[in-house]
C-alpha cells in the first residue's frame, strides 16, 4: 500500500535547468521534470520487483525515474512517435562509446536520391527536393543498420520492439530535421506551420547536414556517458512501452502498483501536428497520417464523427462547464467547440475507467493535471478529473495545487480581450483505489 501522505511532491512545472543533459533531448511540452517523477517515486517506498505504469508516457519521464530505480516500467502512447522517442531516453551509459563511430559509419556513401521520396512525400512541405531525399537516404540508412524485421516489416511497424539504439539515431535525425524547418516555427513553441504559398523552402548542402547528424549524436554520446544514476538496481530492469490508446486499453487487472502521469491537457494543443515532422520522417514505416493520429488522440481539435452527449459519470463540474459552453455568445462555441470538449471528456472519463482496474489494491494514481480557459469560462480540469476518478471507483484523499505565472493560453494574443486569471493552475491529484 502507498501511503499518500508521506509523498514527495515538489512543483511540476517544467523549467529550463531541467532540460539540460541527457534530458535536454526529450523536451515535452506536457510534461514534469525528471526530478519530480525521481523524487516521488523514491517517496512511494515500493516493493522491490514493483511496477509502475504511465498511460500516457511523452517522453518518457516516469517510465525513466522508474527504470532507474530498479523497479518494472510501462509506459503507453498512442503516438508512435513518442514511443521511439521515451525508448531512446533508455539507452544504457555503456552505449555511449559506440555512439560516435556508429554515427561515422552510418553516413557514408549517402546521396540524395529522388527515387526515395514518396509521391506526395510530407517531407516537401517544407525542404526542397534535394534535400528531403537526403533525409529519406538516411532515415533509410539507419533502418538498415540498426531496425530488423520485428519492428518495420511489411506487415506494418511495431516501434514498441526497436532498440533503445536505433531510437536515438532516429531521436538524432529529428532534432536536426526539426531545426532545419526552424524558418517555419510559429509563435506557439509545438506548432511547426506549413509555408505559405511562395514561400522559400528549406535547402541544406549535403556534407553539412551529415555533419550536423554526427555532431548531434556526439553530443548525446557525451551527456549519456555522464549520466547520472539514482542508485545500483537490485536487479534485472524490466521496461515496456506501447503504442496504445488509454481509452481502449484492456491490461490485465490488479498489476500495477503505481500511476503516475500527466494526461493530455484541454487547451487545444494538437498533439499530432506537435510531432508534424518527426510523423513526416516515419512517414514510409508508418503510413499513418497526422490527421488520423490526431483524431485518436484526447484532445483532438477535430470533430468526433460520432455523436456524443455528456454523461452523468463525469461530474458536476464538467456537466456545469460543458452547459456554459454551449450558450456561450461567441461563433462556434454550441458547435464546433461544444464537440471537440465532449470529445476530450469521453475520452478522459473512458481512459480513467480503464485503469482503475489495473491497479492492485491500495495502489495509488497520481496524475498531473492543468486548468485552461475557453474564452472566460474557468475549465477547471484539475476537479473535473478528480471528480471523474472518484466516479470511476478510486478515492482522492490528496491534491497539491501549484499555481503558474505562465501557461501555454497566453501564446495566443487574442486570449487577452476576455477577463480571467493569468498564468495556469497545475495540479497533482492523488488518487488511490
Amino acid at each position: 500500500m502507498t501511503d499518500i501522505a508521506r509523498l514527495q511532491i515538489a512543483s511540476p512545472k517544467r523549467n529550463s535547468k531541467e532540460e539540460a543533459g541527457w534530458h535536454g533531448f526529450f523536451p515535452y511540452y506536457a510534461g514534469y521534470p525528471h526530478s519530480f517523477a525521481d523524487k516521488l517515486i523514491e517517496s512511494a517506498e515500493l516493493a522491490p520487483g514493483a511496477k509502475i505504469l504511465d498511460p500516457w508516457n511523452g517522453s518518457g519521464t516516469t517510465t525513466y525515474s522508474a527504470a532507474d530505480r530498479g523497479y518494472c516500467a510501462e509506459g503507453w502512447d498512442v503516438n508512435p512517435v513518442m514511443v521511439i522517442i521515451a525508448r531512446a531516453r533508455l539507452l544504457p551509459t555503456s552505449e555511449a562509446d559506440a555512439l560516435g563511430p556508429l554515427a561515422r559509419d552510418t553516413v557514408k556513401g549517402i546521396r540524395a536520391d529522388p527515387r526515395r521520396l514518396l509521391d506526395k512525400d510530407p517531407l516537401l512541405t517544407w525542404f526542397e527536393k534535394p534535400l528531403a531525399a537526403l533525409i529519406r537516404g538516411l532515415e533509410h540508412r539507419i533502418r538498415d543498420q540498426l531496425v530488423g524485421a520485428a519492428t518495420f516489416s511489411i506487415e506494418g511497424a511495431k516501434v514498441e520492439r526497436m532498440s533503445a539504439l536505433a531510437a536515438t539515431f532516429y531521436v538524432a535525425l529529428f532534432t536536426i530535421t526539426r531545426e532545419l524547418a526552424g524558418q517555419f516555427q510559429s509563435s506557439n513553441p509545438t506548432w511547426l506551420r506549413e509555408p505559405k504559398p511562395g514561400e522559400t523552402l528549406v535547402d541544406c548542402q549535403r556534407r553539412k547536414l551529415l555533419e550536423r547528424f554526427v555532431e548531434a549524436i556526439d553530443i548525446m554520446a557525451t551527456s549519456l556517458g555522464t549520466r547520472s544514476h539514482a542508485g545500483p538496481t537490485t536487479g534485472p530492469i524490466m521496461t515496456s512501452l506501447s503504442v496504445m490508446d488509454t481509452a481502449q486499453a484492456k491490461p490485465a487487472a490488479e498489476t500495477v502498483d503505481l500511476i503516475l502521469s500527466s494526461p493530455p491537457y484541454c487547451t487545444r494543443i494538437d498533439y499530432s501536428a506537435a510531432t508534424r515532422i518527426e510523423l513526416a520522417i516515419l512517414y514510409p514505416r508508418l503510413r499513418i497520417s497526422m490527421e488520423a493520429l490526431g483524431r485518436k488522440m484526447i484532445g483532438s481539435t477535430r470533430v468526433p464523427k460520432e455523436f456524443l452527449t455528456p454523461r452523468p459519470e463525469w461530474g458536476d463540474t464538467c456537466l456545469a462547464f460543458l452547459e456554459k459552453l454551449g450558450k456561450h455568445p461567441s461563433k462556434a462555441s454550441g458547435g464546433y467547440y461544444l464537440k471537440t470538449h465532449l470529445d476530450y471528456f469521453d475520452k478522459m472519463a473512458r481512459s480513467l475507467a480503464a485503469l482503475v482496474p489495473v491497479l492492485k489494491p491500495s495502489a495509488a494514481a497520481i496524475l498531473v493535471v492543468q486548468d485552461s480557459y475557453y474564452k472566460e469560462l474557468h475549465n477547471d480540469l484539475p476537479t473535473i478529473i478528480g471528480e471523474m476518478g472518484v466516479a470511476a471507483g478510486l478515492s482522492l484523499p490528496r491534491r497539491d495545487d501549484f499555481p503558474s505565472a505562465r501557461s501555454m493560453s497566453g501564446i495566443n494574443r487574442y486570449t487577452r480581450i476576455y477577463k480571467r486569471k493569468s498564468g495556469a493552475l497545475e495540479a497533482v491529484l492523488c488518487f488511490q483505489r
